[in-house]
């Protein structure tokens, strides 16, 4: 189903983002724990609260992730590019990269492009990808974001997509801002998903949704108070006690129709009901999506008006820093 770009937030200070952030991961991944309060070791007097998520919440979900994801559009991108002021010729760390969402269509301009991310699955579609496209600049890497390594100073950019929530935020905010050039950029991207909206579909998605969650056994998968720590400490809290300052705020609106078939293989994608969890249980689940959606159907289509959105920071540049 097609999508359009149907209005574009302009640039401005946006402190309390969180209830648009809230809503963007609303598909969270599942808690292989708990969440407890510990001291950064970035830094003295830095407590948060560490959540630590399974290290295979998306096993067997790569290719569904790859094709049912929405892409980012080409207008927030570019306005990216330009906020972000890169030279063309620099370095792009696409961190939890899922299947390089973000990674691919900002390589052209960048002439290195590392994309992370934990999970293997995912990895290998990027290398596939890569390989595909000719794309020798683009190095895939498997490793958490918290034991990363890269050199001081090496990046002009790092994007983490739908993802910030999930990492030891204090931990990684830390690591980026040494590995940013002084004036490079961070910039947290996500997007609204369906099942978190206010139309009646969309209602009766996230009712099905947990119905099945709870059917399978699936619902501990995304624990009660998974978003608590950012709650206390938003991420623009996190960021700035790391020693960035903020950049801008950036919101496109885009309509997209979905269709059944891509509704059945986004949930696919994400960690709460993936493939691995709807098992031998998939046609019934699709029978179920039919069935409770049909009566809000718009020609076998379902309209969204879906969110993007890229919040920047930025490490001060080395004059900045001397003073």
């Amino acid at each position: 189903m097609p999508s359009t770009v149907i209005g574009i937030t302009p640039a401005r200070v946006h402190p309390r983002m969180q209830a648009h952030y809230n809503q963007g991961c609303s598909e969270v991944a599942p808690l292989d724990s708990c969440v407890s309060s510990a001291v950064s070791p970035e830094g003295p007097g830095l407590v948060d609260d560490v959540v630590r998520f399974a290290t295979d919440l998306y096993r067997g979900s790569a290719g569904y992730y790859d094709r049912y994801r929405l892409p980012y559009p080409e207008a927030m991108l570019t306005d990216l590019m330009r906020r972000a002021e890169v030279s063309g010729r620099g370095r792009l760390l696409d961190l939890a990269c899922g299947t390089g969402q973000l990674a691919f269509p900002l390589r052209h301009w960048f002439g290195e492009v590392w994309a992370v991310d934990r999970e293997p699955d995912m990895v290998q579609v990027v290398r596939a990808k890569a390989a595909a496209h000719g794309a020798e600049d683009v190095r895939p890497i498997v490793s958490d974001a918290e034991t990363l390594d890269a050199e001081p100073d090496y990046f002009d950019l790092v994007v983490i997509g739908s993802a910030f929530h999930r990492l030891n935020r204090d931990l990684v905010a830390g690591k980026i801002l040494r590995w940013l050039k002084p004036g490079g950029s961070l910039a947290l991207c996500w997007s609204s998903m369906p099942f978190a909206g206010e139309k009646d579909w969309q209602r009766a998605l996230a009712a099905l949704v947990d119905r099945w969650q709870v059917a399978l056994g699936a619902k501990d998968r995304v624990p009660a108070g998974w978003d608590l720590s950012r709650q206390r400490r938003p991420d623009l809290q996190v960021l700035a006690a790391a020693g960035f300052g903020e950049a801008g705020h950036r919101e496109f609106a885009v309509e997209h129709r979905w269709g059944l078939p891509e509704l059945a293989g986004l949930i696919r994608s994400t960690s709460f009901l993936p493939a691995s969890v709807l098992g031998d249980q998939a046609p019934a689940f699709d029978a179920d999506l039919a069935a409770s959606l049909g009566p809000y159907s718009d020609g076998g289509a379902f309209t969204e008006n879906v969110s993007f959105v890229c919040e920047l920071a930025r490490k001060p540049s080395a004059t900045a820093a001397a003073r």
